[in-house]
């Protein structure tokens, strides 16, 4: 059985992890399964938008894969972490948008999944969590430089250290999430919105993602000549002219990503 489900529905890709029995915990055949997939759609152009999620009603993913890591040494627990932050990275540089629709528990690794994806919708049952410190170790996929910067230093600081979950709303309260719906409405929100955003400008969604990664964290002043160069960069692209031209004959765009 393929650890990672790979669907198009036109411009959109939806990738599900698959290990339901385990919770959708992430081992290195599911990790090394999601970097190969995310690889192979961002070399598509066709896919405009994408939602990752976790199969079954009871997790997007527990954590990494415990019984997998406990034997691990220094050196291979490295490899393991270069792996999860590869993924990562591959989620975060894909020319197209990953909206993560969490359906449960995002604990650990799942979390960290999570945080590398552009923003995230939760079911009401979602739990999330960077819960390692209760394992003897810390965040090893970008968890604490993410959760950092998504919902500011201090709560982070507090997530990681007490390893407690938090609940939906409260994810939605300090602005890990974006929203939060009923289960049997997260998929239809997650591709409600991503179908939207495919929808709109190929180039100007993929510089908008790029402008926004690499902005962050650097001076204001370097971010802004970054939104510059992004910004006249679409001119003269085919799709530019059209986006304009629609507006001005009042008539939606057709765009090719050209």
């Amino acid at each position: 059985m393929p650890t990672v489900l790979v669907e198009r529905k036109g411009a959109v890709a939806v990738l599900t992890l698959n290990r339901p029995d385990k919770l959708n915990a992430l081992n290195e055949e599911l990790l090394t399964a999601l970097e190969q997939a995310l690889a192979d759609l961002d070399r598509d152009a066709g896919v405009r938008a994408a939602i990752l999620t976790g199969a079954g009603e009871k997790a997007f993913a527990a954590g990494a894969d415990i019984a997998a890591m406990r034997g691990m040494s220094a050196a291979t627990a490295m490899a393991f972490a270069d792996l999860g932050h590869r993924v990562g990275r591959r989620l975060e540089i894909a020319h197209f948008p990953v909206i993560g629709a969490v359906n449960g528990f995002a604990l650990g690794g799942g979390c960290e999944l999570a945080l590398a994806c552009d923003f995230l919708y939760a079911s009401e049952k979602a739990k999330l969590g960077q819960p390692e410190v209760n394992l003897g170790v810390i965040p090893g996929f970008g968890g604490t430089q993410r959760l950092a910067r998504r919902v500011g230093i201090a709560r982070a600081r507090e997530m990681c250290m007490t390893g407690d979950m938090i609940g939906a709303e409260e994810a939605l309260r300090i602005g890990l999430v974006n929203a939060v719906v009923p289960p049997a409405e997260l998929l239809a929100k997650a591709h409600a919105a991503a179908e939207k955003i495919a929808s709109k400008g190929p180039l100007a969604i993929a510089q908008c993602k790029r402008v926004l990664l690499r902005g962050e964290g650097v001076p204001l002043s370097v971010a802004n000549e970054l939104e510059i160069q992004g910004f006249s960069g679409l001119f003269g692209s085919a799709d530019q002219r059209e986006g304009m031209a629609a507006f001005l004959e009042k008539r939606a765009a057709s765009f090719k990503g050209e």
